[in-house]
């Protein structure tokens, strides 16, 4: 593997300020987590943060990690190579991020991707399955995975057919690649505001999760919602949500 891209982390290098900030961004999220929870009748820990850190600087990720939220995505897999390149080559505490992957993952890319990966988000294809079983097989290691769906048929986005996830789970049957539920993004809103798309997207995600979790017991997880949409998320069964933006707000600024 090629040298870190980024120096060792000093955990007393980042500005103060943004450490608070940092962790005050964080504690917000957890905070409208554990409301949209109460709302929908169950326990905050029944939700993960996944911390999304591309577009900030690497040690943003390690002041989310210090601060309480280990698992970290990533959309692009060179990012996450660098990235978990330089928290391993940092020792504790950094090496014990877990790094997700959220973005599609090309079959080029897959060895390098699976010793580093918690969990892919974006299996998308048949061919891709395959090729993942046969590297996770040579390298004698099992891989966790979510079924990408595309929610509203736009050829132009990611993701299997809602009807195309039942043959995925059925090919991974036996393989080292353990698919463990389901993941999708939801419609931009109409302009002019929300009108319930995203909601009702995520309510088919978990009916379609639902379904065929009575022949797939190890189907449990939904990863939907992002930053702005992720309340909706939750009141829909979501249980990872994955947030950016919202996490880094004001950190341009330092601590105003």
């Amino acid at each position: 593997m090629n040298a870190p891209a980024f120096p060792p982390f000093d955990p007393a290098s980042p500005d103060p300020r943004l450490r608070d900030r940092c962790r005050s961004n964080l504690a917000r999220v957890r905070e409208a987590v554990a409301e949209a929870c109460r709302r929908a009748g169950r326990a905050p820990e029944s939700v993960r943060i996944v911390g999304v850190t591309k577009y900030v600087p690497p040690v943003w990720g390690a002041m989310l990690l210090e601060a309480g939220c280990p698992d970290l995505g990533e959309s692009r897999p060179q990012s996450l190579w660098e990235r978990a390149a330089a928290f391993t080559a940092s020792g504790p505490p950094w090496s014990a991020a877990r790094w997700h992957l959220i973005g599609r993952l090309q079959r080029n890319k897959v060895r390098r991707t699976l010793p580093l990966v918690s969990l892919i988000h974006s299996l998308d294809s048949r061919r891709l399955l395959d090729e993942i079983a046969a590297e996770a097989l040579a390298q004698q290691i099992r891989v966790e995975a979510l079924v990408e769906v595309n929610l509203d048929g736009d050829p132009g986005r990611s993701g299997v057919a809602p009807e195309g996830v039942g043959d995925l789970l059925d090919a991974a049957a036996g393989s080292p690649v353990e698919i463990r539920g389901l993941m999708g993004m939801a419609s931009a809103p109409t302009p002019g505001g929300e009108d319930g798309t995203a909601r009702r997207q995520f309510g088919l995600l978990r009916a379609l999760r639902d379904r065929h979790a009575a022949d797939h017991p190890r189907l449990v997880e939904l990863s939907m919602g992002m930053s702005g949409d992720f309340v909706d998320a939750i009141l829909e069964g979501a249980t990872i949500v994955r947030i950016g933006s919202t996490l880094w707000e004001g950190m341009d600024d330092g601590a105003d």
